[in-house]
């Protein structure tokens, strides 16, 4: 299945701290950034001792969102991605505001892991900036967490994302605006503890050049040139001045630094303190800073989906590998389910039966990954793998409907999982399910023998197999196993019936 390939793509991070939008034009494989959105929505400031995303924080999303939501809400699906990240992971109610952005965006809003958003900031930086380095250490303070990289061209090699960002730091040590070397300690000593299990690993010595992404580097990074305290970004002896700056002040009003802007004034020092302890921590000297960052990663990882490059099919095919999966078996089985994709009816959308057949193929390839573990149950042990793993390119949606598509490929179909997933894939799913768990069941005696052609067909809850004349009859097993397969799905309320 081909898709249209859009002339315009856009990409939206909904940080801790700001949310951020990106459009481009694309023409011939090439992109021209054309608009560019930002609005500073301290997300991370909403979270109550609860984790718990207050109504205030909220409204002020949603009003923002809308904005957004106006300029791309006519955009096809596929041209566009939007990404959640720490705050959205941590809030428990996460779900309830995600429903009222989606809907204020018009696009699904995909939250991702700490180490996924790693993944995305480098790639972001690495299209972004040339260097010869052999090397490269990337660093990103988002509002509640910040990522660290190490990696090779445009391969991320070493990706580890800390619960520690500028809004969260700020609030922490620095309540009200209030500043003092005591509490500016404080908060060096925490991103220290932070950062302490990895320093080895992100030592100077395992790199050639540090570059910094985020707004807070950025930010940092002019006052200090603004200071003439640097020439070259950010450098140690840049920082000792700034610190020596802020610890001189009691509140960040008397800070009345150059560059440093009214909206970022409130989080900057936390930012500082972040920084000041990674320089300390890994014996950084100097610092290039990057415009590229996680919306210029999401926009590279986009135009692989489009261009037939896309990083989770990379990533399904590493699994496969990795788990020792039974490669012709899972071919035979794709091939099934290709067959009765193509012979349902349905009204969805092209992009939906694209993803559709997408998340299929995955979930037939990956199916029986958990016999490495262990044959009993292997399917629950499958689904554990696939939801609880760092999945390059995967958001966390992405990896519940794939677990769940293979935790229930075999035994009870039990249909409260699929109440779990987002739209629409809570009503797709179901009938995922049911051709994954037909084309394994018409190939459980594993030969290379390709099946008859037969005809499927689903009508509402009611599902049809026909097959040649005298096939099953010669088939006494696969007779035997579409019997149980249809007590199974009649327990759940459907109807299985083969000819």
């Amino acid at each position: 299945m081909t898709q249209k390939i859009p002339e315009i793509v856009a990409a939206v991070d909904l940080g801790s701290n700001s949310f951020h939008m990106i459009v481009c034009s694309l023409k011939d494989g090439k992109l021209q950034t054309i608009d560019r959105l930002k609005e500073m929505v301290r997300l991370a400031s909403g979270l109550d001792k609860d984790n718990n995303l207050n109504t205030k924080t909220q409204t002020r999303a949603l009003v923002c969102l809308e904005r957004f939501g106006q300029r791309m809400r006519n955009f096809p699906s596929n041209s566009v991605r939007i990404v959640g990240t720490n705050t959205l992971r941590m809030a428990k109610n996460s779900r309830q505001f995600l429903v009222k952005a989606e809907a204020a965006l018009g696009h699904p809003i995909h939250i991702i892991s700490g180490i996924e958003e790693a993944r995305l900031i480098y790639q972001g930086v690495a299209h972004s900036l040339s260097s010869n380095a052999k090397l490269r250490f990337v660093m990103d303070i988002g509002g509640g967490s910040t990522e660290y990289i190490i990696g090779h061209d445009d391969v991320p090699q070493i990706k580890e994302s800390l619960n520690m960002g500028c809004v969260t730091v700020s609030n922490k040590f620095f309540k009200k605006g209030l500043l003092s070397k005591e509490a500016f300690k404080q908060a060096v000593f925490f991103a220290e503890q932070k950062l302490d299990p990895y320093q080895n690993r992100f030592s100077y010595t395992q790199w050639n050049e540090a570059i910094g992404a985020s707004g807070s580097l950025k930010a940092i990074g002019k006052v200090i040139a603004a200071k003439e305290w640097s020439n070259n970004g950010i450098t140690l002896n840049g920082l000792e001045k700034l610190v020596t700056h802020i610890n001189a002040c009691k509140h960040i009003d008397e800070l009345k630094l150059p560059e440093l802007t009214d909206e970022r004034l409130p989080v900057f020092v936390g930012g500082v303190a972040i920084i000041y302890a990674t320089f300390k921590c890994l014996n950084i000297q100097q610092m290039t800073i990057s415009d590229g960052a996680l919306r210029e990663g999401l926009i590279d990882d986009l135009l692989g989906r489009i261009y037939n490059h896309d990083t989770r099919s990379e990533t399904v095919a590493t699994l496969a590998t990795h788990y020792h999966v039974d490669k012709n078996h899972a071919e035979n089985i794709k091939q099934s389910v290709y067959n009765m994709l193509q012979q349902l009816d349905s009204n969805q959308t092209q992009d939906d039966k694209q993803n559709m057949a997408q998340f299929l193929m995955w979930a037939a390839q990956l199916h029986e990954i958990g016999h490495d573990i262990a044959h009993s149950a292997y399917h629950k042990h499958g689904a554990y793998i696939i939801q609880n793993a760092d999945l390059a390119g995967f958001s966390r949606q992405d990896q519940v409907l794939l677990a769940t598509l293979i935790r229930l490929h075999r035994k009870k179909f039990t249909q409260s999982y699929f109440k779990e997933l987002p739209k629409p894939w809570n009503n797709y799913a179901p009938i995922l399910t049911i051709i994954l768990r037909l084309a394994i069941v018409l190939h459980r005696n594993r030969h290379a023998l390709t099946l008859p052609k037969f005809e499927f067909s689903i009508d509402k809850k009611h599902i049809q197999l026909h097959f040649p004349k005298s096939w099953l009859a010669k088939s006494p097993l696969t007779h035997a196993d579409l019997q149980l397969e249809a007590n199974y799905l009649e327990n759940s309320g459907f109807k299985l019936s083969y000819h």
